[in-house]
């Protein structure tokens, strides 16, 4: 497929998605080098009225253009809003997160210069990502937080406790990504070899052999509750997240119309009490699931 055909797909399916009443769409710089914003903006220029588009700011590519550093500055911020901006064919951003809390640069400072720009009408809503709830806080005392985006799902459960206590304390919504657990609960990934040889996933513990047989083992006892409801496996894990609260929103991510349309159909699904304990009673059977990041990357999560 040309990128001229994948780029038209990516539309076709974005505005799939805005047809199933999907109008809350989530991207960043970082992702492709400002192409996925520009795919966004331009599949969905006219319906802007009717969207929340939300994207990140914070990570800055190399020159080489293989890696990025985290620059939270309030420089690179001002810089990166206008191209984010001109990439999405937009005059005001709804939600723009710092996509990471860096040690380095005081968070306050972060999201003071995010602050400037919702002053100058560029942005409405500021979020931040996989912060802590010391960080949250902080954030929050120098300019409103709405919206905290880390991963969440059946098998990453990091912000229960501490960070959702405080974010529901001060009236945050929580925006899970990879809800699908990086797609290891909807049974279709049962070892590292089924995934590409440049699948970012592959660096990942949990797709290590040391954790396949438990892993292999819940998904299957997972997908048979699933199969008891008449749902797939990821239309179970979606829903398990959604029943976690009315202020969580997740943001499953697919490339294609069959998991676009499976993926909206979890708002359907209701889960008992009794569901939702014996889902949890199979969390506690199969523990050994590993670790949702490698060593390093987890020390960059959650700060």
């Amino acid at each position: 497929m040309s990128l001229g055909e994948m780029d038209e797909a990516n539309s076709r399916l974005l505005n799939e998605a805005f047809d199933k009443g999907i109008n809350f769409f989530d991207t960043a710089d970082l992702y492709q080098k400002g192409l996925n914003e520009a795919t966004v903006g331009k599949a969905l220029k006219e319906k802007r009225k009717e969207l929340v588009i939300a994207t990140k700011v914070g990570n800055q590519w190399r020159e080489d253009g293989i890696a990025w550093d985290w620059n939270p500055t309030k420089a690179y911020i001002f810089s990166a809003v206008e191209k984010s901006l001109q990439r999405l064919k937009i005059e005001t951003i709804d939600l723009y997160y710092a996509h990471r809390v860096d040690k380095n640069v005081p968070n306050e400072e972060t999201v003071g210069a995010m602050a400037d720009l919702v002053k100058q009408g560029k942005v409405r809503y500021l979020g931040l990502s996989e912060a802590s709830a010391a960080s949250i806080r902080k954030a929050h005392a120098v300019h409103p937080i709405a919206a905290l985006q880390s991963e969440y799902s059946l098998l990453t459960r990091d912000v229960e406790g501490d960070i959702l206590d405080t974010i529901r304390e001060l009236g945050i919504t929580l925006i899970p990504y990879s809800p699908l657990a990086r797609g290891i609960i909807t049974a279709t990934v049962n070892a590292k070899e089924d995934l590409a040889a440049d699948d970012f996933r592959r660096t990942l513990p949990r797709f290590d052999d040391e954790h396949v047989k438990n892993n292999v083992q819940l998904v299957n006892e997972f997908a048979a509750i699933a199969k008891s409801k008449n749902a797939t496996p990821a239309q179970l894990a979606l829903a398990w997240v959604l029943a976690q609260g009315e202020d969580i929103i997740p943001i499953p991510g697919t490339k294609k119309r069959k998991y676009l349309e499976e993926n909206a159909k979890a708002v359907d699904i209701t889960l008992s009490k009794a569901e939702l304990a014996a889902i949890e009673s199979l969390l506690d059977k199969y523990p050994d699931i590993g670790q949702r990041y490698s060593q390093s990357a987890l020390s960059l999560v959650n700060q």
